[in-house]
């Protein structure tokens, strides 16, 4: 059942106790601002020019809301939709939205997808936006009672959105710079440097089972709080991975060195490869890098890139191979903590029972042996 959630605004004016100031009639007070899930009869009024792009997003939402529900309450599994959110204060005029969605199979982490206002929220004053956006994520947070941390993705220029994440209690993580590639076709090339790649390693698909490799290489390349609060498994990273995804093997040591995972298309409509690199792995900045990303970037024209912003190596090294830098972005994280009812103590528990078994009634005692 959908509940609807008034929002209290801090910019309502206050009525005096003689209708105004100065024989002035005090101005009517804005009505409350109110919070609730995406419904049928709102997707005709969300017309504005801020939403039109995510209308497919918002129609598949609402078809798989039923049997999302069904399939949460029977089976730990990816999340089949979205979760959209709309705040309003006159139900005819949707003033923002924010869609968010599970980001592992177990919900113990989610991530904000969309956050948009309006237009008529735009062109008003910064601090109106900043307070519906606020409510929208507060909102967001509060109703995902599973939700043990958050992540947000923000581009590096968006000041606006930087500082609404970190008052939201956000902490950036992870810079990483989005690379535009237009691979050029070479199979010659490619059957070359697959004979140069060094003896011990193979190029191998991501499967199921070969899962558990990508995931120890992404778990020594992510920092450490960002491990934590994402909460990856194995089965986490098959569902946010598409063919083909590759990586390369250490057959020695049966450990994966570096791996280009092909994610859903993002914002720009274009597929994502995701470049991992061992941290004690810098030497295959070269053919075998290079082999990998042409295997990955198999049938696609064009596509984006992610790598860690850090890595000036690797930066050089990719813009040699014709790339360009389409802008940055931060990845921030929040952990969410929630007060639970308290618990008795052992202790107390064991003089309860000690108080309720003297009121039990008597019982024969057993025999005990004779000690010397």
């Amino acid at each position: 059942m959908s509940t609807t959630r008034a929002v209290p605004s801090s910019s309502q004016p206050s009525a005096g106790p003689a209708g105004g100031a100065a024989g002035v009639p005090a101005a009517d007070p804005l009505p409350p601002l109110r919070i609730e899930p995406l419904q049928g009869w709102h997707l005709p009024l969300l017309h504005d020019p801020a939403f039109l792009d995510l209308q497919p997003l918002l129609q598949r939402s609402l078809l798989l809301q039923g049997p999302e529900w069904l399939l949460r309450s029977l089976v730990a599994r990816r999340a089949l939709a979205p979760t959209v959110l709309l705040a309003y204060r006159d139900p005819q005029r949707p003033l923002g939205l924010i869609v968010s969605e599970r980001l592992n199979r177990s919900g113990s982490c989610w991530q904000l997808l969309h956050l948009r206002s309006s237009e008529a929220v735009l062109a008003a004053a910064e601090a109106g936006r900043m307070a519906l956006e606020s409510a929208l994520v507060r909102e967001a947070i509060q109703r995902s009672r599973s939700a043990a941390s958050w992540i947000a993705t923000s581009s590096s220029c968006d000041d606006a959105r930087l500082a609404l994440l970190r008052q939201q209690g956000f902490q950036p993580l992870r810079h990483e710079t989005l690379w535009r590639w237009q691979p050029q076709p070479g199979g010659g090339e490619a059957e070359c440097q697959l004979q140069a790649l060094p003896a011990d390693l193979q190029l191998q698909p991501l499967t199921r089972r070969t899962a558990g490799l990508m995931w120890h290489l992404e778990q020594a390349a992510l920092p450490a709080q960002l491990r934590q609060l994402l909460d990856r498994r194995v089965e986490d990273l098959l569902d946010q991975s598409q063919g083909p995804s590759l990586m390369l093997v250490d057959a020695s040591r049966q450990t994966a060195v570096a791996g280009a995972r092909r994610l859903r298309p993002g914002s720009r409509g274009l597929p994502e490869l995701e470049l991992t690199l061992h941290p004690g792995w810098q030497h295959l900045l070269g053919a075998p890098l290079q082999l990998l990303l042409e295997r990955s970037a198999a049938g696609c024209e064009q596509l984006i890139v992610r790598s860690d912003m850090g890595d000036s190596e690797r930066s050089r090294w990719l813009q040699s191979l014709g790339m360009a830098p389409e802008g940055e972005e931060v990845v921030m994280a929040r952990s969410v903590w929630r007060r639970h009812s308290p618990q008795p103590s052992a202790a107390v528990a064991r003089r309860l029972d000690a108080v309720l078994g003297q009121l039990q009634p008597r019982q024969r005692p057993l025999p005990t042996p004779l000690g010397r």
